[in-house]
């Protein structure tokens, strides 16, 4: 890649950030109320791409061999019942990729 080519490449990408940035804000200004959609959308999206999330991590285990699943089936339990006691997205996932990563690379080796 010359120079010329990587200060383009970065100039696209400052656009890009700055575009993806700034167009909630010109799109939905302050003093107009926020369209019906986009209020369900934000309320339904998050639960979604959490969902499609867990599908993608769960989709290549295999239950017929060792360890069956055990270390995704106890993590996914302890995201679970923590999300459910503090109610905070950020603590039941840290906490249940932590377990993960222990039962995986600590335990099961």
């Amino acid at each position: 890649m010359t120079e010329t080519q990587m200060i383009v490449t970065i100039g696209m990408m400052v656009l890009g950030t700055m575009f993806t940035r700034f167009l909630p804000f010109i799109a939905f200004p302050e003093h107009k109320p926020i369209p019906k959609w986009m209020v369900v959308l934000g309320d339904r999206l998050p639960y979604a791409s959490l969902g499609m999330l867990v599908v993608y991590a769960l989709k290549d285990v295999n239950v017929l061999s060792a360890p069956f699943g055990l270390p995704e089936l106890v993590s996914l339990a302890l995201m679970t019942f923590v999300h459910r006691w503090r109610h905070d997205t950020l603590i039941s996932i840290g906490s249940g990729v932590s377990l993960y990563l222990v039962l995986v690379n600590i335990l099961l080796k």
